[in-house]
């Protein structure tokens, strides 16, 4: 991932928003505006149920999921999180189909820490009758005055099912398969502000063209805002630069949302272009636009089960 870093800033290909995003959100010293007790934070509930560190910065996000995206945030040991993701219709079908709401896509997922640094899940999507498998890695924690991010690593593994067609003759097992490695790089700024950035590497096994990359780049980028003690805004934005895919129009993924928290539960009302709820699919494969008014209403439901006796 190291690499990757290396490779993108040398190719300048997301400068700009690297830059904006380091001065903005990750040196440590140069927002002077920020809380200046971040211990603080740790009165703020996390998705995660580490041990607690005097000086650690806990609830950076609320849940695991910020909203197609993973979070750096996952299930405390030996606790089972069962996720929900839900997208109706496009808005600009219209009346006749209910903006949207008479058609629906669906993602369940389960996701079990097997450490507080660890945890390993499997999914189901209803687009393209698509099973996943993921992990998440955390390799380091904000700490007030020592750490100034959060860094997790996420990998994700998808295999499609949907039966071969006359359209479709491609769908061998091999092209059905796909990847994504995700850095997370997260900081909480203050008590109310949390922002995410997510350089990520996505291999498909077979493209439809050979004009098409088999190994795409993409940067993600999200923040969470809250609002009250429970209530929250979300905003996601996912980068494919162009000619990495060219035999069909792929638009960046932009998604918003609001987020409540109610005990176990987090509950996530969500805006986005993109249909599909895995790595692969909202990174690589979003089709529709949001000038066009292709704007997919959904929402994501998180329940988290402790299983440890401690």
């Amino acid at each position: 991932m190291l690499l990757l870093l290396l490779t993108v800033i040398q190719n300048n290909m997301f400068k700009p928003l690297l830059i904006l995003t380091a001065l903005s959100a990750f040196l440590p010293g140069i927002i002077q505006g920020q809380d200046t007790n971040l211990l603080s934070m740790l009165e703020d509930s996390a998705a995660s149920h580490a041990p607690a560190i005097a000086n650690r910065v806990k609830g950076i996000f609320k849940a695991t999921q910020l909203i197609n995206a993973p979070t750096v945030e996952q299930p405390g040991k030996k606790n089972l999180q069962f996720l929900i993701m839900h997208r109706f219709g496009k808005l600009s079908d219209g009346g006749y189909n209910f903006f949207g709401l008479d058609n629906a896509e669906i993602r369940l997922a389960l996701d079990y820490g097997i450490g507080d640094c660890l945890s390993v899940g499997i999914g189901r999507s209803s687009l393209q009758k698509t099973f996943d498998g993921n992990f998440k890695l955390k390799m380091l924690n904000q700490e007030t005055g020592k750490i100034p991010l959060a860094v997790s690593l996420s990998g994700q593994f998808t295999y499609t099912t949907e039966p071969r067609k006359a359209d479709k003759p491609f769908l061998t097992p091999a092209f059905r398969t796909a990847y994504a490695t995700q850095l997370l790089l997260a900081r909480k700024i203050s008590s109310r502000l949390s922002i995410q950035l997510a350089p990520t590497i996505i291999h498909f096994n077979m493209v439809p063209q050979p004009t098409d990359k088999n190994t795409l780049l993409a940067l993600g980028i999200g923040s969470r805002m809250k609002l009250t003690k429970r209530v929250s805004v979300l905003s996601e934005y996912n980068l494919l630069p162009g000619s990495q895919v060219v035999s069909y129009q792929q638009f960046n993924s932009l998604s918003l949302g609001m987020e409540i928290e109610t005990g176990g539960h987090v509950f996530q009302l969500v805006f986005t272009n993109s249909v599909g709820m895995n790595n692969p699919q909202y990174l690589a494969k979003t089709l529709d636009s949001w000038n066009n008014g292709d704007i997919y209403f959904g929402f994501n439901i998180s329940r988290s089960f402790n299983f440890n006796k401690d």
